[in-house]
Formats: C-alpha cells, structure tokens, sequence
C-alpha cells in the first residue's frame, strides 16, 4: 500500500514511509490512560502523509529513517490523514 490509497477509518496492511520531519513528543493524558505521542511526516513515492510514534516508538525512530508499518491504522485528525500503529500494529525500521 502507499500514501494515495490511505482511507480515514481502516486498516494499513502493509506501508513504508521515509520519515522526513519529527516534532519533539509531547505527554498526554485521557481517561484511558497516560503516556506521549510524537508527530511526524513520513513520505513515499505517491506522496506525504502525518505519522504518529506512541511511547517507546518516540525514542525509536528519528528523521531519516525508512520504517514499515504492519497492521497499522489510518485516521484523520484537522483535514489530514494520520497513520499510526493502531492497537495492534507493529513498526520497525527497513
């Protein structure tokens, strides 16, 4: 799968993104828990899309990296698609 065919609300087979820019984490707290996120742009041959690192995935990955994403999840936050790992996915550098 690549960035153009990514639909809000479903499932990310398989994707691999460059991660071109990360933004320092930052702690968040719900009523499901605690924990902080990181926001990133990751790109492929088809576009640029908005990655979000949960917990430990923060200090994992860094700009630069070509990552891949199994099991993942699309969604959308302001008007722009997001792709994270969802509750199930896993992430790791290529």
């Amino acid at each position: 799968m690549n960035s153009s065919e990514l639909k809000p609300r479903t499932a990310i087979p398989e994707i691999v993104l460059e991660i071109v820019s990360k933004a320092e984490p930052r702690k968040f707290a719900t009523d499901k828990g605690s924990g902080k996120v990181c926001s990133c742009a990751g790109k492929d041959e088809a576009g640029e899309v908005s990655l979000s690192l949960w917990n430990e995935q923060c200090d994992q990955f860094n700009e630069g990296d070509v990552v891949k994403i199994t099991d993942g999840w699309c969604t959308e936050y302001n008007g722009q698609l997001q792709v994270s790992t969802g509750r199930n996915g896993k992430i790791e550098k290529v």
